[in-house]
């Protein structure tokens, strides 16, 4: 179906009052398809108009418009015309509607644990239609009202509060005015803990069998909410915004959080059946306070065009790190930001794909291409900049504004920075062109001379890339770093060369860092005296400073600028004594999965990885069973290992570290690195998964297979992921992420060619979401070649790629052309 486009959205928009939606759904018609009637009440400004409404069905029954019967052969790719308008019309949609096993309108599940179904609305960008008829896009919000029949042992869920009313019957009470891709619906038999918070009603969910993982942690759950609620409504100045607020476990979920007033749906891996680090518990928490914020964010004021997600995203995500780490037991997801989720936008910033904070899509498609990590980790980075730049009273000042003026209401990131400038008493339209409104990153490096031990001359250095020559004003802090004494001046960077008299005279420092604090967006760099310094000075920085510093190093691992075997060298210093778990749980993660399988030169890996492994043996030897930390240096001795006779031996119980217990999730972390290992084959995972079924140990088995290192384990695994058509996207994406493994080049290497032939035509049959993260295992990262970068050029060279393929493909062949550049260079 063609991409709404904004011109198109426009139009409509001024046509168009959408007055409401009646919304009747029998999900009890079959397992392929559901039956959809939707009643829209809606009034045209201009008599005789015409216009269309979405629908996206596997049959069109009836349409009547004003009891008017039209010829549903008019339908055409999802749109239906509308003709001669009234001033006040009605419109009745009947259609046979198919459920979804890739997230794109109702999804559906059958629970292998005990054959239980569930669904779930995913109605985000475009999906709307596939559930009902509908006006879709955000500005034309309107109440709605479902009705729906569903088998009798089911309960349902969504925007409003659900009634029984009748065996298999229920009624959503009426919802305020809500834009169609903020609408949610959910049916099953979801096992329910319910509360009260000051009047508001709170529930949890999820499927039947994990409710034991639920139940063990939904006082922490209830209490994480209620303090993100009191947080917001404190912070913002308007208590929450809606009637009550489910939050639901879902299965198959391609995105970590969907954040619909009054029910909010989640990914199932935030339900712990397998022990859990405080880390991770850590990551629930952010991302439950990211979806609590968008009630405010995205319900309440909602954007009037799809290209102003970004806002609500990027201020989503600012405020679920700063509000976890203010009002919850987690003090540290400002350091988990600067050690991993800042990485994640700095490297799509530096692709071809890199794109402005603010979108500017034209079409819908385009917006959801561009909502990525982008819009989402630089875009938290430049509000944390802008709270820096004014202070954060007025940060506070202008949300207030924001919220008082736009409230139930529709409003534009333009909106937003007129009631910043208002707090803040300055004009930002400088600033946002700057930071909002320009691609890729600078790069800050420290110039400084010493004379008779104190600072004599200081600057810093601003460079952009020719390709987006944009240098931006930073407010940061300069650390100044002695072993006996630490100090920060606050400086404010312009132009291509700063001078810092705020420096001069002050005792040369042992290690300068730039961006102390991590308030700015910038890649930094290191004088000489400071980067010599490093290995001795980091394990004394604070937490937040470890972390930027272990994320400059990886960027510059990336860069050719700093060696990936210093990288792991540092990696091994720093698990003899790290104490903070998000920096253990992320550098290693990194320097196993970006430093050491790609970017350090294959003969050196084995010495490498060997000794990251030993220096984890040691901390594990003198780690006691109480120590949380002990999980996640497991974790990463199970990473770095390639000893199969020491795996063999934990899954039979030899050898663990005193106190450590190998539970579900543990167990079949072993066996994967045993299956790339070869030292288990598809009997022994089979036998496992049969041991001990459920989802978790189904994703992994999946794993395992494509992870084998024989010739039919991967052709069985390629014919799958090219041609499994009945494949859930979790098995898809299993199978993809086990293919590839940095031991098993030479029996991989043709599958390389492959993928560039295979792809274009497997790409077809995927939707944007599936696709885009199959692309992220299934491209052949690790075959850094100027062959396998001849056989990319020659796939992106066809005019009939789909989009998505294009554009992703290109992003990673881009990042694996800098791989082979530094392994040619040596660095």
């Amino acid at each position: 179906m063609p991409s709404l486009t904004r011109e198109e959205a426009g139009g409509r928009g001024a046509l168009l009052l959408v007055r409401s939606y009646d919304v009747e759904l029998d999900l009890t018609t079959g397992p392929e398809t559901f039956c959809s009637t939707t009643t829209i009440r809606f009034d045209a400004r201009e008599s005789g108009a015409e216009t269309f409404v979405d629908i996206d069905p596997e049959e069109l029954r009836s349409i009547t418009l004003n009891g008017r019967g039209l010829d549903v052969a008019a339908l055409r790719d999802g749109r239906f015309p509308l003709t001669g308008l009234a001033a006040e019309n009605e419109v009745v949609v009947v259609a046979d509607m198919g459920y979804s096993q890739e997230c794109e309108g109702l999804h559906r599940y059958v629970d292998p644990a005990d054959g239980e179904t569930y669904v779930y609305s995913f109605v985000y960008l475009d999906n709307a239609p596939r559930v009902f008829a509908c006006f879709d896009q955000p500005d034309l919000k309107a109440p709605y009202r479902f009705e729906l029949r569903v088998p009798e042992t089911w309960q349902v869920l969504g925007n409003s509060e659900a009634v029984r009313t009748g065996p298999g019957r229920w009624r959503l009470t009426e919802s305020p005015a809500l834009a169609t891709y903020l609408t949610a619906l959910v049916a099953g038999p979801y096992a329910s803990f319910r509360t009260e918070h000051h009047g508001i009603p709170l529930g949890l969910h999820c499927r039947a069998s994990l409710a034991d993982a639920l139940k063990a942690d939904v006082d922490e759950v209830f209490e994480i909410t209620a303090q993100c609620l009191d947080a917001y409504a404190e912070l913002f100045g308007v208590g929450h915004p809606f009637a009550k607020l489910d939050q639901v476990f879902v299965p198959e979920f391609s995105v970590l959080s969907l954040d619909h007033p009054g029910c909010v749906l989640l990914r199932e891996q935030y339900l712990f059946s397998s022990a859990a680090t405080d880390s991770e518990r850590e990551t629930r928490a952010v991302v439950l306070a990211h979806g609590i914020s968008l009630l405010w964010l995205a319900g309440l004021v909602t954007h009037t065009w799809w290209n102003d997600l970004w806002l609500g995203q990027s201020l989503a995500d600012y405020m679920a790190h700063r509000v976890t780490s203010e009002v919850t037991r987690f003090p540290g997801p400002p350091t988990t930001f600067a050690a991993r989720r800042k990485g994640q936008a700095y490297l799509p910033d530096q692709r071809p794909s890199t794109h402005p904070v603010g979108i500017e899509g034209p079409d819908v498609r385009t917006v959801q291409l561009e909502l990525d990590r982008i819009s989402y980790f630089k875009g938290h980075s430049a509000l944390r900049q802008l709270a820096a730049h004014v202070g954060d009273e007025a940060l506070r000042a202008g949300l207030r504004v924001y919220f008082d003026r736009h409230a139930y209401s529709t409003a534009t990131a333009a909106d937003f920075l007129d009631a910043m400038s208002e707090a803040a008493g300055t004009d930002l339209t400088d600033w946002a062109d700057t930071w909002l409104h320009t691609a890729n990153v600078n790069t800050l490096t420290p110039e400084i001379t010493v004379t008779d031990g104190r600072i004599s001359a200081a600057a810093v250095l601003q460079g952009a890339p020719a390709s987006h020559p944009v240098l931006r004003t930073h407010t940061m802090d300069v650390g100044l770093h002695s072993p006996h004494d630490s100090t920060t001046v606050r400086v404010r960077i312009e132009g291509e060369r700063t001078e810092l008299p705020e420096l001069v005279g002050r005792p040369a420092p042992s290690f300068l860092l730039l961006n102390d604090g991590d308030l700015t967006y910038a890649k930094i760099g290191f004088d000489p005296g400071s980067l010599a310094a490093l290995p001795g000075t980091l394990p004394g920085l604070s937490a937040l400073n470890r972390a930027m510093v272990w994320c400059a190093l990886l960027l510059g691992v990336q860069d050719g600028t700093y060696p990936a075997a210093a990288h792991l060298a540092l990696v091994g210093d720093m698990v003899g004594e790290e104490s903070e778990l998000s920096i253990l749980a992320e550098v290693l993660e990194q320097a196993r999965h970006d430093v050491a399988d790609r970017f350090l030169a294959p003969p050196e890996r084995p010495e490498a990885m060997a000794r990251v492994a030993e220096a984890l043996r040691g901390r594990l030897a003198r780690t006691g069973a109480e120590d949380e930390r002990m999980i996640t240096l497991f974790r990463g001795l199970v990473d770095f290992t390639a000893d199969p006779e020491e795996l063999s031996g934990w899954l039979a119980g030899d050898g663990l570290p005193s106190g450590l217990v190998l539970d579900t999730d543990m167990s079949w972390r072993v066996r994967y690195r045993l299956a790339v290992l070869g030292g288990v084959d598809a009997t022994g995972v089979a036998a496992a998964l049969e041991a001990g079924p459920g989802a978790v140990a189904e994703q992994f088995a999946a794993k395992c297979r494509a992870a084998l290192p024989e010739a039919g384990a991967k052709e069985a695994a390629w014919t799958a992921i090219m041609r499994g058509a009945d494949l859930s996207h979790y098995e898809l994406w299993s199978l993809a992420e086990g293919f590839w493994q940095p031991e098993q080049t030479v029996l991989t290497r043709p599958y390389v060619e492959r993928f560039f032939t295979d792809m274009p035509t497997a790409a077809r049959d995927r939707g944007d979401l599936v696709l885009d993260q199959l692309l992220r295992f299934l491209y052949p990262r690790y075959a850094a070649t100027p062959e396998t970068l001849e056989a990319a050029e020659r796939m992106l060279a066809l005019d009939t790629l789909p989009v998505t393929l294009r554009r992703r493909a290109a992003d990673h062949t881009h990042d694996l052309r800098r791989v082979v550049a530094v392994r040619a260079g040596g660095k």
